[in-house]
């Protein structure tokens, strides 16, 4: 039967090269199988990652919730890929810090996604970070955070929770003391790695469920974009 053969140590090729060994051996005749470096680094490296959301913005408005649902509508967090984009975008992680801004307020948890389809009149959005040059250039995507939904065709949809939170735990009035402050969760993490596909004319957003009183927050999103 052909056996296998590998090279030990590092292989240096470069792309669409054809290595006359196969496999990285350790010393040992052990096959090395490496993660090389981070986990999207490749993706990034290529080109394709790209982030968007917004610095610390006061949330205290229905606009912000899923009480609107409609063009006027304003993400927390969110993106809007165009029906011409050509491409898909997959969600990596979603970041989410709060701060509560004063000692009388209200939580605006839980915090859900929200999707809409079909849309091709939306005229607002910023231009995404490219996550290897950290310019302001090169995505087909539009970051939707703290921009409103201005042209939005269909409503979005709630879909459910999601794993992120943060300020005021209750979403009932309170008022806190020196001595007695409200329990408080402040920046949380959702990796979607993959799960969230948004698709050309699709809109993904974070939006609370109530609406909060002296709540600020931060966000980002981060996306690859891969061709349809």
């Amino acid at each position: 039967m052909p056996s296998a053969q590998g090279q030990v140590g590092v292989q240096l090729n470069s792309d669409g090269a054809v290595p006359v060994q196969g496999f990285r051996q350790g010393k040992q005749g052990d096959m090395v199988v490496s993660e090389l470096h981070g986990r999207f680094y490749e993706q990034n490296y290529r080109g394709n990652v790209y982030s968007g959301g917004m610095p610390l913005t006061s949330i205290s408005a229905a606009t912000f919730t899923s009480g609107t649902l409609g063009a006027t509508c304003t993400p927390i967090a969110g993106i809007y890929n165009p029906p011409t984009s050509g491409v898909n975008a997959v969600v990596l992680k979603a970041i989410l810090s709060c701060a509560i801004t004063a000692l009388q307020n209200t939580g605006g948890a839980p915090f859900v996604w929200a999707v809409s389809i079909s849309n091709n009149a939306i005229s607002t959005g910023a231009q995404p970070f490219k996550r290897n040059t950290l310019a302001q250039t090169g995505s087909a995507v539009r970051n939707m955070a703290a921009v409103a939904l201005t042209g939005l065709t269909n409503n979005l949809v709630v879909t459910g929770a999601a794993a992120l939170g943060g300020g005021n735990v209750y979403n009932i009035a309170s008022l806190g003391t020196a001595s007695g402050f409200q329990t408080t969760h402040m920046a949380t993490l959702d990796i979607p790695d993959g799960l969230w596909i948004v698709p050309p004319g699709a809109v993904l957003a974070l939006l609370a469920t109530t609406t909060p009183v002296a709540l600020s927050a931060a966000s980002t999103l981060i996306w690859e974009e891969v061709p349809v």
